[in-house]
């Protein structure tokens, strides 16, 4: 199949914005509840549709008293919070378009997109990011205000806006339409400088109407349960953005959760209590490997691997099932099923705070056996696949038919179509309007209406779209073989061990790679036999743990022919991090970058 449309599920807007549905819902439920807040001390408590839409007006009250205007650009830099959703809704009710800064970017980075973007006034989270935008300040001469949410930003805000009456804030609101631009996004710019994605309320209020009117059957674990999720996507992304519009949209509670990390995150899980999470492959293979390491410190990993093994034929067995594959799970595979479900997998679905029966997955590509596995353990998650320029999602699997390793079919109103070299298309009403400031790489993505996204990828006979790497990664060895990173590097990255891979080759004999750990898998490995700690310039020459590397470079091999295959790798002292500049802020890897850091060991890889 070389295209695929499916037919919208919902009607384009005409008239209105996104801050409507926070007006609209406090008028028609005033007492529902809306999102949950913590205080300071940590303890969950309920915002209502009317008290959000009271704080909503009077931030947007105090916003236009410090002269911020309609289409004025607000720079907000923060990590996910709160205060950042109240900001966004109270922005587009005054015409407002806010353009979202990473919490961790240079002062460079900062300047490049205030500056692009013409931003007026800009939104911190503390002291540091105060000082990241005051060290570039004076070159950004239209800048005007800056608010630092811990010190009071708000407060000062509202106490601003007492003197304008709520009608002022009403004409603005009315006077936003759908083709308004919403947000100006950066990308994470894997290579060269970043393009702001300009993105209006109509692309975010077709994508997230359609999101919630086709999945809405998986934000509630049962029947009759409220919906509600925690967000811990950065703000910044266009995923977490989208989450948080169609939460509001759609009713849904929402919280937030500024950290990724396990020691902070699990027992918000637990105390919010989400019925769906939306998060990206990392946070999934964290749970995994999280829970495999915890069995096995109790002694139970045999018991593990073999309840992850009956998960993965159990849920293949219902996916066969649903494409007419098959007869589903045998009596037996059921009975061993129900046991290990009381054994392990409650465990695996209690680290999402125990009420969490579906989830969805984007950002980059997941394994198919790790989604088969969450799906055989109770936790089905839908992949998808989208980009800022798409305003998130473009395919995702439907309920009732996943496919897993795949990232599903268009969403409704949405077409896909691979071109002649591969590469795939998108069409559809939530592709943005094109790139601020840039004609030159706007035409050179957009054609007749269709996005060409970079990506290269198939539609298979029942219209999923796999996606198999980036046009611009394709290596090509000097034998004239063509290999596409994406999948020896996953299969790799499989590796509990392993944190990330880098696959190299391009204009050189073979193809290679270079490998990080994960530390505290490797410390977990090193205490099960009985040894201590390494440091990292012992660690990676340890006989053992190249052993254990070597099983993975051989198990992704299998998925190639030799030609392709991983010839030699080497293990890093160190991850690639973001502070370095070798990742994007959405973890996405920066191969240019990476390569030119580690030219000496690529280059020690071919001697």
């Amino acid at each position: 199949m070389r295209e695929l449309t499916v037919p919208p599920m919902v009607t384009a807007p005409l008239v209105g914005g996104l801050a409507d549905a926070v007006f609209d819902h406090a008028r028609s439920d005033p007492g529902r509840i809306a999102l949950g807040r913590k205080d300071a001390s940590g303890q969950w408590g309920d915002v209502t549709a009317q008290q959000f839409r009271d704080e909503v007006l009077a931030l947007a009250k105090g916003l236009l008293a410090q002269g911020v205007r309609f289409g004025d650009r607000v720079a907000v830099m923060s990590r996910t919070r709160y205060e950042w959703t109240l900001f966004d809704f109270a922005l587009w009710t005054v015409g407002a378009q806010p353009v979202p800064v990473y919490p961790t970017s240079s002062a460079e980075q900062v300047h490049w997109m205030l500056h692009d973007a013409a931003v007026t006034a800009c939104v911190v989270e503390h002291e540091d990011h105060a000082m990241t935008v005051g060290s570039v300040v004076d070159r950004l001469p239209q800048l005007k205000r800056l608010w630092q949410l811990d010190t009071g930003a708000i407060d000062e805000l509202v106490e601003a806006g007492e003197r304008i009456d709520d009608e002022v804030v009403q004409r603005h609101r009315r006077a936003v339409t759908p083709e308004s631009v919403a947000t100006v996004i950066y990308t994470s710019g894997t290579t060269g400088r970043p393009k702001g994605c300009v993105l209006t309320h109509a692309n975010f209020m077709f994508e997230a109407d359609t999101l919630i009117e086709r999945w809405e059957p998986v934000f509630r674990s049962r029947p009759g349960d409220e919906a509600s999720t925690l967000l811990f996507l950065p703000l910044a992304h266009v995923f977490g953005r989208m989450v948080e519009i169609a939460a509001v949209r759609g009713r849904v509670k929402l919280g937030h959760q500024p950290a990724l990390t396990a020691d902070v995150l699990l027992p918000d899980l637990a105390a919010f209590g989400p019925t769906f999470v939306l998060a990206v492959p990392y946070v999934f293979e964290k749970v995994f490997h999280a829970a495999r390491r915890r069995a096995e410190a109790e002694g139970r990993l045999g018991l593990f691997d073999k309840a992850v093994d009956v998960a993965v034929r159990y849920a293949e067995a219902l996916e066969h099932r649903a494409f007419g594959l098959g007869p589903g799970p045998s009596a037996a595979l059921r009975m061993r099923h129900q046991f290990f479900d009381k054994a392990v997998y409650g465990r695996v679905r209690d680290a999402f705070g125990g009420r969490v029966r579906h989830a969805m997955s984007g950002g980059s590509a997941m394994e198919r056996r790790m989604g088969l596995f969450f799906a055989g353990a109770g936790v089905t998650v839908y992949e998808g696949y989208g980009l800022t320029e798409s305003a998130s999602a473009a395919t995702a699997n439907p309920p009732e038919r996943t496919k897993y390793g795949t990232v599903g079919r268009p969403v409704p109103g949405t077409a896909v179509r691979i071109a002649e070299d591969g590469e795939v298309w998108l069409r559809g009403r939530n592709v943005f309007a094109g790139y601020l400031n840039d004609q030159d790489a706007t035409r050179a993505v957009l054609s007749d209406g269709w996005l060409a996204t970079g990506d290269v990828g198939a539609l298979d006979a029942d219209g999923y779209l796999t996606i198999t790497g980036r046009k611009k990664e394709i290596l090509v060895t000097t034998s004239g073989k063509s290999v596409s990173p994406l999948g020896l590097e996953e299969r790799v990255r499989s590796h509990p061990l392993v944190a990330q891979c880098v696959v190299v080759g391009n204009n050189r004999p073979f193809v290679a790679a270079l490998v990080t750990l994960d530390q505290e898998a490797v410390d977990h490995w090193l205490a099960m036999q009985g040894r201590a700690p390494l440091p990292p310039a012992e660690l990676v020459r340890d006989p053992g743990l190249e052993k254990e590397i070597r099983r993975a470079v051989i198990a992704a091999n299998t998925l190639v022919s030799k030609a392709e295959s991983i010839r030699t790798f080497r293990i890093l002292a160190h991850p690639f991090s973001e502070e370095h500049g070798l990742l994007t802020p959405s973890l996405k890897l920066k191969r240019r970058a990476i390569e030119a850091a580690y030219a000496a060991e690529v280059d020690a890889l071919y001697r």
